[in-house]
């Protein structure tokens, strides 16, 4: 009997759900709004769905499901599933116990729960532009900025499952611009999509709602907007040049949604990368995620077919 694995993102705003083999293939892929303001019952409710329909959909086509892989917003206890902080994106998840009760609904028996990012991390390290590389420093970059350090595919999570939290590192750019996390000074107030929207609006005394409308009047010329994604954009790469300086990974992946504004983005944030970096690291890759937004989805199947290998 064939075998597969579900696998769930648990975003903020969309989880999606999915079929993935032992060879990281991806099919039946399905998405629904994420009911963040609703609560950990309503979340859950929607994520079990999900993976309950793909059961269904595998055990007809006669292939045994071997587990599910969730990748879920928020700070995972990795041993036990359960959130253990998360911001208000999702209405109390923290302490929610995600593996409990996704197994309980969906009635799938084994279940692995991480954090998204940590999610997207491995799936661009097993498939997409890390693939072979024997360590990745993966950077996730849109409504947050969140980080994760894969060492011969394992991500590591530190003591307390906090690392990866790259957005909360305090750089010169951002000032004392607040953060959501409640400091100030962070990587995540300067260069994360809405950081940089909020600072465009600010200046021009203007009320874009996203930072394709900045792109935009980037293109057509707005000297503020450019500067507001040249500031982004350095800020990170800055950032990124001093993280591999203490990690010297063999290679550096950026996801996310920033940087789909394509070379007006990710010219000046290379830069600013190679501008920190020790000259043993000179050639360091610094690639753009390959998967897209299949990769935390990809990531997640992985955590499950690790744990079975």
């Amino acid at each position: 009997m064939a075998q597969t694995v579900v696998a769930l993102d648990i975003g903020g705003t969309k989880t999606a759900a999915a079929l993935v083999t032992a060879e990281g293939a991806v099919t039946d892929v399905t998405t629904a709004p994420t009911p963040g303001d609703q609560g950990p019952e309503a979340i859950v409710r929607v994520a079990s769905g999900l993976a309950a329909d793909l059961l269904v959909t595998a055990t007809a086509r006669g292939h045994e499901v071997v587990g599910l892989g969730v990748g879920s917003a928020g700070v995972i206890d990795t041993a036990t599933g359960r959130v253990v902080s998360a911001t208000e994106v999702l209405r109390d998840w923290a302490g929610t116990e995600v593996r409990d009760a996704l197994s309980e609904l969906s009635g799938i028996r084994h279940v692995v729960v991480d954090n998204d990012v940590h999610a997207h991390a491995l799936g661009e390290t097993w498939l997409g532009a890390a693939s072979g590389a024997s360590s990745a420093f993966f950077v996730a970059v849109g409504t947050g900025i969140g980080a994760s350090v894969v060492i011969d595919g394992t991500v590591w999570h530190g003591r307390r499952d906090v690392a990866g939290h790259f957005g909360h590192v305090a750089v010169p750019h951002a000032g004392g611009m607040p953060c959501v996390c409640g400091g100030s000074g962070h990587l995540e107030a300067v260069a994360a999509g809405p950081a940089m929207v909020w600072s465009y609006n600010r200046r021009a005394r203007a009320d874009l709602t996203s930072l394709a409308d900045v792109a935009r009047r980037a293109d057509a010329g707005d000297r503020l907007a450019v500067m507001t994604i040249d500031i982004g954009a350095r800020a990170l790469g800055s950032a990124i040049g001093g993280a591999a300086n203490l990690l010297d990974p063999e290679v550096v992946v950026i996801g996310g949604g920033v940087p789909g504004i394509g070379a007006r983005w990710w010219e000046p944030m290379e830069e600013a990368v190679r501008a920190e970096l020790l000259p043993p690291l000179a050639e360091l890759p610094v690639l753009p995620a390959r998967l897209g937004s299949a990769a935390a989805l990809v990531g997640a199947a992985r955590l499950v077919w690790k744990g079975l290998a």
